[in-house]
């Protein structure tokens, strides 16, 4: 199957509160199953596309076109992923029979060291090729109808871990492990909110990766191994550069672009479901996304914790399916023009663009135009911010929302997210 994807537009007519908002520019480090457009640049919606709730219809759970994407055919960001390998290139050793041979730029690891490795907080770069020698064997080359990504080894019996958006649009993939085997896929699960995705390989006997299970330090090593532009195994290092990330501007793209893992290790297109790993050669992290150097950035790449990951592919393992907190609502960036606008006292906040119609917002009373200041008195100064409140809520969790209408008083409104409705 591809996927029990969700839609949060519900059955019945939205109120819309009519915006214009930039996104920011992300380039998504995968070659694709999407053509490439060139250089990413900033594009700009029309409306806000929610990662809490709702959207127009056709749209992913999360409000936009499945999480990580904007329009269709394009990235997270609203831009095709730039650095797409041209034809013939990013599939190394794809294309042939499967002949249990090393395909030609497929790397052969030695077999796992011994468990013991050097304690995480004290790792450095002299680890890294031991780190990569343990890690190699259980990251693989996914390899789909327009290019090719990378994924994690999840379990002994085949199951493969990798970015929803790396086999969107695709049942039916194949899989080159480091050692050069390659074999066939088939997409057994997707959740397009946090892009992830699982993938069943015919091939057992594998080596599963070790998912740490706390977040890692700021400052500790992060060895990135995945298949950029299809040079398989390729291993880059660096450090953890901040925890709880939000890429600005993503909320109105999808909502797998919060609560990030920041790296300065370097990522490319095609590492995308690839593995981030610490000293201890545990995956910290998957990786997502990178800022171009085009936009002015300067090894900014960013990865989904492993805790995330897990939860993730339990649920679709086990179900099919992942739930998510659904309040209903499309959260928007407030800009000086709004603020000016709507006679608001500033641009913190989130202003609500639109109410499904019977959702969880509607039910508490919330109205398109209303500001959200706060959530469980956390302040939540944009979308990215709302949405990572939202993150680790379940349904039937209930939150305190900081809310003022121009005009009005703030009042605290209880708002129960409810799981999102079934595409339909």
């Amino acid at each position: 199957m591809n996927g029990h994807r969700t839609s949060g537009h519900g059955t019945g007519r939205q109120a819309r509160l009519g915006l214009v908002l930039a996104t920011a520019v992300l380039a998504v480090a995968c070659t694709g199953p999407i053509p490439d457009a060139g250089p990413a640049t900033s594009s700009a919606v029309t409306g806000a596309v929610d990662p809490s709730g709702t959207a127009p219809s056709g749209t992913d759970p999360t409000g936009a076109a499945p999480s990580g994407t904007a329009p269709s055919g394009t990235d997270p960001t609203g831009a095709a992923p730039s650095g797409t390998a041209p034809s013939g290139t990013g599939t190394t050793g794809a294309g042939g029979p499967d002949t249990g041979e090393p395909g030609p730029g497929a790397t052969t690891p030695t077999s796992q060291s011994d468990p013991s490795s050097p304690g995480d907080s004290a790792a450095g770069l002299e680890d890294v090729p031991e780190v990569a020698r343990r890690g190699q064997p259980s990251v693989v080359t996914v390899l789909v109808s327009g290019g090719t990504g990378s994924g994690v080894v999840y379990s002994e019996d085949g199951l493969i871990l990798t970015n929803e958006h790396v086999v969107r649009g695709d049942t039916a993939v194949r899989i080159q492990f480091a050692d050069g085997r390659l074999v066939d896929g088939a997409v057994t699960a997707t959740d397009p909110v946090t892009d992830l995705a699982l993938v069943r390989a015919e091939r057992t006997g594998l080596v599963p990766a070790t998912f740490a299970e706390k977040l890692p330090e700021v400052g500790s090593l992060a060895v990135v191994i995945g298949s950029p532009l299809g040079f398989q195994n390729t291993v880059t290092a660096g450090i953890v550069s901040g925890l709880h990330r939000e890429i600005p501007g993503s909320a109105s793209q999808g909502q797998s672009l919060v609560d990030l893992i920041q790296t300065d290790a370097p990522i490319s297109p095609g590492n995308s479901g690839g593995a981030v790993l610490n000293g201890d050669a545990e995956v910290i992290g998957i990786s997502e996304a990178y800022i171009p150097p085009q936009q002015g950035a300067v090894a900014l790449g960013f990865a989904i914790p492993a805790a995330t990951a897990v939860d993730i592919a339990e649920q679709l393992a086990t179900s099919g399916r992942a739930t998510h907190a659904f309040a209903g609502l499309v959260p928007a960036r407030i800009t000086p023009d709004l603020a000016a606008r709507f006679d608001l006292p500033g641009t913190d906040g989130v202003i609500v663009a639109e109410v499904a119609t019977d959702g969880p917002a509607a039910v508490a009373g919330l109205q398109p135009g209303d500001v959200i200041t706060a959530v469980d008195g956390v302040p939540v100064p944009t979308p990215e911010d709302f949405l990572a409140e939202l993150r680790p809520h379940r349904p039937g969790d209930v939150l305190l929302l900081t809310v003022f209408r121009p005009g009005a008083t703030e009042r605290t409104v209880s708002l129960a997210v409810t799981d999102r409705p079934a595409a339909g």
